[in-house]
């Protein structure tokens, strides 16, 4: 199927304004572009570290919206003009102008999985799609099956793969494993196929809880095994109190420099003595912010590993 995208030029002023006026006109999805950079408050909230490049704030933004029905193009069109024409009076709406493009109907959600083929990830860990095949497996190969559905956690992120080679290293069959941020589950599936006793995994994405049951389901974890929670452990008493203390030889976080901060300072309580935190997710912009929490928490920094641009920080309550 077609659509016909049309893409309004505005102002930030009248940005606003004019998504409830196409609202009202029973416009839905949106876009919004412009040069305007996001607080710090925002970005927390967003869970990103690295911001893209801006060209400098000119005041304009470009509002984009499809539509189906291009028998009644005209009349929209005629519509939103005639809208404009009357914000005009109370707000600065830029140049108002609207231009038209085609555009198919895309499955945006699953169209990634071409790109998503199986990998090694150490000697015999092998990550491999659900839906892909494998052409050779060697007799000591472990291969892990995911399909992160909307959730983070493909495997083939260098933060992921340090997380993945750290819990090779350091695990063993008496290990209790914490999760935080488990994404697809990803680490935790991991960590019992290679042996650990269970795992209990926490997230605060519901997609994340789902994704992870079903990558559970399809590489025959146990639920008696793999425990998965939904919540901010930081801070969700709730959250903590399920959670257990001095239950965990070994907590992965696999977040970002902003968040293990925090959970820096008060995941120790869930750890054994002598539990290991290995964290990864980390920008080397922010290595040396993250470093300086984990030893001010009273870690002691047993590793620090990088691959690419990313950091694995792994550190001894």
């Amino acid at each position: 199927m077609k659509w016909t995208k049309l893409s309004l030029r505005t102002t930030t002023e009248a940005v606003d304004l004019v998504s409830n006026m196409l609202s009202d006109f029973g416009i839905e999805g949106m876009q919004i572009e412009d040069n305007i950079s996001i607080t710090e408050e925002e970005k927390k909230e967003m869970f990103i570290d690295i911001l893209p490049e801006l060209d400098p704030d000119d005041g304009t933004a470009t509002l984009s919206f499809y539509i189906e029905d291009t028998a009644n193009l005209g009349k929209t069109i005629e519509k939103v003009v005639k809208g404009l024409d009357e914000l005009s009076e109370y707000v600065d709406i830029g140049e108002g102008t609207i231009s038209t493009s085609e555009t198919e109907d895309t499955d945006w959600i699953n169209n990634w999985k071409e790109f998503f083929k199986p990998f090694r990830v150490d000697d015999n860990i092998i990550i491999k799609p659900t839906w892909e095949s494998l052409d050779e497996v060697r007799e000591d190969d472990l291969v892990i099956e995911i399909d992160p559905g909307t959730a983070f956690g493909t495997g083939a992120h260098e933060t992921t793969k340090l997380c993945i080679l750290g819990l090779r290293k350091y695990l063993n069959n008496t290990s209790k494993i914490l999760d935080v941020g488990c994404g697809s589950g990803i680490l935790s599936i991991i960590a019992l196929k290679l042996g650990a006793k269970s795992a209990l995994g926490i997230d605060i994405d519901p997609n994340a809880i789902e994704a992870t049951y079903e990558n559970a389901k399809v590489n025959s974890i146990s639920k008696d095994d793999f425990t998965i929670i939904s919540g901010n452990i930081i801070d969700d008493g709730k959250v903590q109190e399920r959670t257990g203390l001095e239950e965990y030889d070994i907590v992965v976080a696999n977040i970002l420099a902003d968040v293990i901060i925090p959970l820096s300072g008060m995941i120790k309580q869930h750890m054994k003595p002598e539990g290991l935190f290995i964290t990864s997710g980390i920008i080397n912009t922010k290595k040396e912010e993250v470093k300086e929490a984990i030893l001010s928490n009273g870690f002691e920094i047993v590793e620090i590993n990088e691959m690419g641009e990313w950091v694995s920080i792994i550190a001894k309550c």
